[in-house]
C-alpha cells in the first residue's frame, strides 16, 4: 500500500518559515512576560566563572581557607567593633532625626547582615579564587613583572587607588546598564540608612565588581593589598553609609563622607552621582560630584515610586518576606513604570505593595 500525499495541501516554504517564526517569537515573547531573561544571564556567567574555578581546583588555593580570611574582612572583630562604633555615633549625631532604635529598616539590614556573612562570602570567595585563575590561564600577561624602582608601598598605593576607581565604573554601571540595576536597586531600596545598609546587596551583583581584582593581579609580583588595609576600606564604605552627621572638611574633596554618600541614596533627584566608594576624585574627574550643603544632610532615602518590594511598603514589615522577594526581584519582567533608568527627580508613591 502507498501512502500519496497532496503536496499542494503542504504551506510554501517561505510561509513555512514565517509561521515558526512567528510561534519562536511567540515563545520568547511567553517567556519575557514571566521572567526578565537578562537576570538569568547575570547568574549563568557567575556559575560559568565559578565552574572554571572548580575545574581548576582554584588554581591551587583553599576555598574554605579564602572564604575564612575573607569573613575576618567582613564580620572580623575589627570589622565588628568599626560597626559597634558607628552605630552609637549614630545615635549621637544622626543624620536623619527621630529614627526608632530598631527601626524597619535596620532589622532589614540585620538580615542583610547575617545573609551575607553565613552564605555570601563563600560565594564571593569561590568567584574571586575563580576569576583569578581565569586571568592567570586566559591572561598572563596582565601580571607585570617585579618592578626593582617600585617600592612595596608605592604598588600598594597604586592597587588600593586603581582598585578604588574600577569599583567606582563597575558602581557606574549598575546605574546606567538595566540588567546590572536590577540587581544594584535592591542595595537603594533602603529608607532607614544605617551603616549596616552597606550589607543590602544582592550575591549577583559581586559579578561586575570583579573587575576591582584587576589592579591587584596586575601588580601581584610587586606587592598585595594587607588584610589590615581591606578592613579599613571596607570600615569606610560602612561609614560612608552610615546615618551620622559628618562631613571631612577640606579632606571630604578627596574622601567619601557619609553626607556625600547620601546624597547618592536620595529618593528625590539623580541617583548616578557621587558614586565613589572611599575616594571623591572619581566623580570630581567624571561630573558626577555633588558636595553635600547644610539642607542635604537629612535627605530621604529610597526608590523612587518604590518599585521593589521593601519592609516599609505594608502595616507589617514582613522581614522574611520581603527578603525572598527583594532577591527573586532581578528575574521579574520590567514593569512599563521601569521602563526608564531611575535618574530623574521623582516623589515617591507610599501605597503599599
Amino acid at each position: 500500500m502507498s501512502l500519496i500525499i497532496d503536496r499542494s495541501l503542504r504551506p510554501a516554504a517561505p510561509a513555512l518559515a514565517e509561521w515558526r517564526g512567528r510561534r519562536a517569537s511567540g515563545a520568547l515573547s511567553i517567556v519575557r512576560a514571566r521572567v526578565y531573561v537578562p537576570a538569568f544571564g547575570i547568574a549563568a556567567v557567575a556559575a560559568v566563572i565559578i565552574a572554571i574555578g572548580w575545574a581548576s581546583r582554584w588554581g591551587g588555593e583553599s576555598l574554605i581557607s579564602y572564604a575564612t580570611s575573607l569573613r575576618v574582612i567582613v564580620i572580623g572583630p575589627a570589622t565588628l567593633a568599626a560597626i559597634g562604633v558607628l552605630l552609637v555615633a549614630e545615635r549621637v549625631w544622626p543624620a536623619q532625626q527621630d529614627r526608632p532604635l530598631f527601626a524597619r529598616g535596620y532589622r532589614q539590614d540585620l538580615l542583610y547582615t547575617v545573609f551575607n556573612a553565613t552564605l555570601v562570602v563563600p560565594f564571593v570567595a569561590a568567584l574571586t579564587l575563580a576569576f583569578s585563575e581565569l586571568i592567570r590561564m586566559h591572561l598572563p600577561w596582565l601580571t607585570l613583572p617585579r618592578i626593582g624602582t617600585l617600592p612595596r608601598l608605592g604598588a600598594i598605593t597604586a592597587i588600593f587607588v586603581a582598585m578604588d576607581a574600577c569599583n567606582w565604573f563597575a558602581h557606574l554601571a549598575n546605574h546606567r546598564v538595566r540588567v546590572l540595576w536590577r540587581f544594584h536597586e535592591l542595595h537603594h531600596s533602603q529608607e532607614d540608612m544605617s551603616v549596616l545598609t552597606v550589607f543590602r546587596t544582592h550575591p549577583f551583583v559581586h559579578v561586575v565588581y570583579l573587575i576591582a581584582l584587576l589592579p591587584g593581579l596586575v601588580l601581584l609580583s610587586n606587592g598585595a593589598l594587607p588584610t589590615t588595609l581591606l578592613v579599613i576600606y571596607g570600615a569606610a564604605v560602612a561609614l560612608a553609609h552610615s546615618n551620622i552627621r559628618l562631613s571631612f572638611g577640606v579632606l571630604g574633596r578627596v574622601f567619601v563622607s557619609p553626607n556625600f554618600h547620601r546624597i547618592h541614596h536620595r529618593v528625590e533627584g539623580r541617583q548616578d552621582v557621587n558614586l565613589g566608594f572611599a575616594l571623591t576624585i572619581w566623580d570630581q574627574l567624571f561630573g558626577t560630584a555633588v558636595f553635600p550643603t547644610r539642607d542635604t544632610v537629612g535627605l530621604a532615602t529610597g526608590l523612587p515610586g518604590r518599585p521593589l518590594a521593601v519592609e516599609h511598603g505594608s502595616p507589617r514589615p514582613r522581614h522574611l518576606a520581603v527578603f525572598g522577594a527583594q532577591l527573586l526581584a532581578p528575574f521579574r519582567p520590567v514593569a512599563p513604570s521601569e521602563a526608564a533608568l531611575p535618574r530623574s527627580a521623582s516623589t515617591r508613591t507610599t501605597a503599599p505593595r
